[in-house]
């Protein structure tokens, strides 16, 4: 995700989660042998006693006081007719893509709600969609065991990836457009030449369902979690694995996002928890709760501004986290079945969720702010 702009770098790049302190600063002592030598006429003038001074107040660090967003509906898009598995907005936001378990992947004007173009193909359901980083592709995963790319130039089918043995439940392109990532029910995690269309590797990574796929923020890792409850992180270039995040409890990871800078990892797990990880120290060191995830893989995102945290849940909410206090700052109500799917446009602040077989609307949501916030 390109974030350019002091709005959309993490506040203080988490400084509340980096862990370090201030290093002290000792004193250096007299060299070894050296007498003092009394006061001349060109000494600099003597040091005020200290003891008689009224030390300086040492200044507080400023409490961290939340913004608490008034996010408000202002779209409900209604077309698909099975459960809604993906929404992401396009790199410009100008487009929103959806797919759901009817075959379609749909395009739709983000600022107005109209429908843009219906694309057809898929054989089985779709379970996720992504852009290109220019915005001139998007992937779809599907049951029907392949990805497919679609132009944005005149809304055709591209290419067909033919590999995976099983379901294909995500997929994510490389910052540079140039490599796909995807992974599914059949454990593995392949990366695709997107010109040529073709496996450049297959990861056997999991030993369960992979859930979810993404690339850091220049494209030389890979990271995959899978219901086996693991977060692994891939060299993009040799496809060996160079770390694996994991729980005591070890719950199915059903998403994960590497924040702007890739020092942490962002991920959605179905014990009703959303856990931010440093991915070099491999701890966890945050972690979010208040929803229901007990079921389904939901996926979370960072709200616009990257101060925040936004997930669905089981009971028909969108929640919004503080990132740094984890406390809840808003809670979106008005879905009728699960919501599976939340997205963040990428430069303004609006959020899209989408939800399941008894609701099947996609709504978009603006942030008001409150008057004298």
């Amino acid at each position: 995700m390109n974030v350019d702009g002091d709005d959309y770098k993490p506040a203080d790049e988490f400084s509340e989660t980096n862990g370090y302190d201030e290093p002290q600063v000792e004193p250096l002592p007299p060299p070894d042998g050296r007498e003092s030598v009394a006061p001349t006429a060109l000494s600099p003038p003597p040091l005020p006693d200290s003891s008689t001074q009224t030390p300086a107040p040492v200044p507080q660090p400023k409490p961290h006081t939340p913004y608490r967003p008034n996010y408000k509906p202002t779209l409900m898009l209604s077309g698909h007719s099975r459960s809604i598995s993906s929404v992401k907005f396009s790199p410009d936001g100008s487009m929103l893509a959806s797919c759901a378990a009817d075959k379609l992947v749909k395009l739709w004007d983000s600022e107005t709600g109209d429908i843009i173009h219906t694309f057809e193909g898929h054989t089985e359901g779709v379970s996720d969609v992504a852009w290109s980083g220019n915005g001139d592709f998007l992937a779809s995963a599907s049951d029907d065991k392949t990805v497919r790319l679609w132009s944005m130039e005149d809304y055709a089918e591209r290419k067909v990836l033919y590999g995976h043995t099983n379901f294909v439940f995500c997929v994510n392109f490389s910052p540079s457009s140039s490599l796909l990532a995807s992974g599914g029910f059949d454990e593995s995690v392949r990366v695709w030449d997107v010109s040529k269309g073709k496996t450049l590797k297959t990861l056997p990574a999991h030993s369960d369902p992979v859930t979810a796929v993404t690339f850091n923020h220049d494209g030389t890792l890979i990271a995959s979690c899978s219901m086996d409850g693991l977060i692994r992180i891939w060299d993009t270039e040799s496809g060996q694995c160079l770390k694996t995040l994991a729980d005591d409890d070890n719950p199915i990871c059903s998403h994960i996002k590497f924040t702007p800078n890739s020092v942490f990892i962002l991920a959605s797990t179905q014990d009703s928890t959303i856990r931010l990880w440093k991915a070099q120290t491999s701890k966890c060191v945050k972690t979010y709760t208040g929803h229901t995830n007990r079921t389904y893989c939901i996926s979370t995102d960072f709200a616009p501004g990257h101060k925040h945290i936004v997930s669905g849940s089981e009971d028909m909410k969108v929640y919004i986290w503080d990132l740094q206090t984890r406390e809840i700052v808003q809670v979106l109500e008005g879905h009728r079945d699960v919501v599976l799917a939340v997205a963040s446009h990428p430069t303004r602040p609006m959020i899209a969720s989408a939800a399941m077989e008894k609701d099947l609307t996609i709504r978009i949501w603006a942030d008001e702010p409150l008057d004298g916030v």
